[in-house]
């Protein structure tokens, strides 16, 4: 990004020290830059990675989808047990699958039900999102420039939460960002004096990652990459840069990457996998708020503020003079890059906050431009929400011991010191911003909310068996001993999670069903709820079932935010 007009100049950066000195160091050589990323991905993102169970419905069916790939031998089709599961293309679950396999040879324990094998891929892709933002980044500003807008990646909330899910998202960030980077200097070239040719090198890339896109979660980058187009051409009243993408010859490539699975599942599904998959998903979420998860325009706008904090805290002081700078050829680009597909996703009826990740690597870029630049709007008033940095760590420091003691009854007082030091990170990046600048106050914001992480992640979570359910019946399942234990739960449970953890084969019926399913042999276990129980009860005493009594589970579903107690019980344990 070239050189910005300011209204009134920030604070200089002094003489470099702590954080600051650290970023120095780092901005000498790309190498270090990227130690630095890697260093700071792990411990931003390695917090209750292992630790965490299968946390929510999305992530459990698509690791037990992943799972039955293994178990099946079929990497072509995708099923959740008997199910099909057509809505997302195959790309996932192969890593998934390919993850778990690893862990298999490595002699991970219970390899296909360990949960964090399924989440490497995404571990993994936050990681390379975070150094290709480096990279894309090196398109429009200097080394040191693009390192602050690769951490404030690295730190925001929302990747934080994506690399820790065995989900598509963070991966499809890697592709987006891969696309969008090759797509920034094909562009750039063509507007530099002179010209510079774009070569093959990186229409390869960019098309190569619109097709690791498609595969991963459908059209998605296409569009990201079509509508930045559409609006660079729009706005430059010329198109001639386009010829250097190679759209004939780059489609063709995608296609030919693209096609043989797709080719395989319409072999084997017939028309069904396009009806799931355009009809019953993506058109569904353009039209209504497909499962419940619908939300009025604004939605991502209000979620911004958390979802891409600490980072997000500078973007009201850094956007006047964003837009100022909007006929620049690099600011232009990126705000091509967020502002069609920002409208589309606050149009599109079906809403949930990790769809506009793919969109945070551009405005991370914006801000850091400016931040460097000196160019924040000095506006008393907007100033006042650099308060954030401190408001959000304050709120989790608070929440953190009602959520103990609501859950457990005990204050989690091992996570109050780490939770303290994410507040007065926070406090000190508030009150010293007028002192120190900008670049200071968000370093000690990415501090702060590396420690929200342990204390979120890596204690408050492991630490509350009983927002996890699922696991405290596999426990007790597991504890008898048996090699090959059965269950059957009433439908007042019937989450994903609790497939992934006792097996694919794993039922869901009435409670005289789960009577039924009890008294087919030994080692069978039965979930039922409350309202059920009697219903099971009478027709286990209809049917002559032996069967015993064990645990009570209290437990908070996340899925459905209800608390819910259900009672396991066993037939004849050998």
């Amino acid at each position: 990004m070239e050189s910005h007009s300011v209204v009134t100049a920030a604070p200089q950066r002094g003489a470099a020290r702590g954080l600051g000195a650290m970023l120095d160091l780092a901005a000498l050589s790309h190498r270090r830059a990227a130690a630095l990323l890697v260093a700071v991905c792990l411990i931003a993102f390695l917090p209750g990675f292992f630790q965490i169970p299968p946390v929510d419905r999305d992530e459990s069916r698509f690791a037990q989808a992943s799972k039955q790939m293994v178990e099946s031998g079929d990497y072509v089709d995708i099923r959740f047990q008997d199910e099909v599961r057509y809505k997302k293309p195959v790309g996932i679950y192969w890593l998934q699958s390919a993850a778990a396999k690893v862990g298999d040879a490595l002699g991970v324990a219970d390899a296909h039900r360990t949960i964090w094998l399924y989440r490497l891929p995404s571990l993994l892709a936050a990681i390379g999102s975070v150094l290709l933002t480096y990279w894309a980044a090196l398109a429009f500003v200097a080394r040191r420039t693009a390192l602050i807008a690769a951490l404030m990646m690295a730190t925001s909330l929302l990747l934080g939460v994506e690399a820790r899910m065995a989900t598509t998202d963070a991966t499809l960030l890697l592709m987006s960002v891969a696309a969008m980077g090759a797509l920034a200097r094909i562009y750039l070239g063509a507007r530099h004096e002179p010209p510079r040719a774009a070569g093959w090198h990186l229409p390869a890339l960019l098309w190569t990652a619109i097709a690791g896109g498609v595969l991963i979660k459908g059209p998605l980058v296409l569009m990201f990459v079509g509508l930045t187009m559409l609006a660079l051409g729009i706005a430059d009243r010329s198109v001639r840069w386009m010829r250097d993408v190679r759209p004939v010859v780059g489609f063709l490539w995608m296609l030919l990457l693209v096609a043989p699975w797709f080719i395989a599942i319409v072999a084997k599904s017939g028309e069904s996998f396009f009806m799931k998959s355009v009809g019953d998903d993506m058109l569904a979420k353009v039209t209504s708020g497909q499962e419940a998860h619908g939300a009025p325009p604004g939605y991502y706008f209000l979620l911004f503020w958390i979802t891409f904090w600490p980072g997000a805290v500078l973007a009201g002081l850094a956007a006047p003079t964003i837009w100022k700078a909007r006929a620049e050829p690099g600011a232009r680009f990126l705000l091509a890059w967020v502002i069609p597909s920002w409208i589309v996703f606050e149009a599109v009826m079906t809403k949930l906050p990790h769809y506009v990740l793919p969109l945070y690597p551009a405005i991370a870029i914006l801000i850091a431009g400016i931040v460097e630049k000196n160019g924040l709007w000095r506006n008393k008033w907007i100033e006042h929400g650099t308060i954030g940095w401190f408001l959000l760590p304050t709120v989790i420091a608070v929440g953190v011991p009602i959520i103990f003691f609501t859950m457990s009854k005990d204050l989690g007082l091992v996570a109050w010191p780490f939770a303290a030091v994410a507040v007065i990170a926070g406090l000190f990046a508030w009150w010293l911003f007028d002192v120190d600048g900008a670049e200071r106050a968000l370093l000690r914001g990415m501090v702060s909310s590396v420690f929200i992480a342990v204390t979120v992640y890596a204690i408050t979570f492991p630490m509350l068996p009983s927002l996890f359910p699922s696991q405290l019946v596999a426990r007790e399942v597991r504890a008898k001993g048996c090699a090959d234990p059965q269950l059957a739960s009433t439908f007042n449970y019937q989450e994903p999670s609790l497939v992934f953890l006792l097996g694919t084969g794993t039922k869901f019926s009435d409670g005289a069903g789960v009577a039924e399913f009890l008294n087919g042999g030994p080692c069978r276990f039965a979930l039922v709820d409350a309202r059920s129980e009697r219903a099971f009860v009478q027709r286990a005493n209809a049917l002559n079932v032996g069967f015993t009594l064990g645990s009570r589970i209290d437990g908070f579903n996340i899925s459905n935010g209800k608390r819910f107690s259900m009672a396991v019980f066993h037939s004849a344990v050998p």
